[in-house]
């Protein structure tokens, strides 16, 4: 695949980048080298490698989820807190539908 002034140009005008046309000219190659990177990844042979999204093992810390009954540190009062909403909805915030 190779990437012409024209695709650039037009790549630009998708993004709502200006560019003059020296920068445009100096994009081909660039493009075109990052596209010949890609294209040589693809012949890499990968059979049996299980895909990943990190190099390092990596695994969540979870709290476990409990809610704290001392009402002084916050828990516990779910009641006292919805008789100040104005719309109380099954035990949550009632708030109105925003649609743009």
């Amino acid at each position: 695949m190779s990437v012409t002034r024209e695709t650039v140009a037009k790549i630009a005008s998708l993004a709502r980048i200006r560019m003059d046309e020296p920068a445009l000219d100096r994009m081909v190659p660039e493009l075109n080298g990052i596209l010949a990177w890609v294209e040589q990844l693809g012949e890499v042979d990968v059979t049996g490698v299980e895909p990943m999204t990190a190099v390092i093992p990596q695994a969540l810390r979870l709290r476990d989820d409990v809610v704290d009954a001392d009402p002084l540190t916050g828990g516990g009062v779910r009641d006292k807190v919805l008789a100040n909403a104005p719309a109380p909805e099954h035990g949550f915030y009632g708030v109105p539908k925003v649609i743009e």
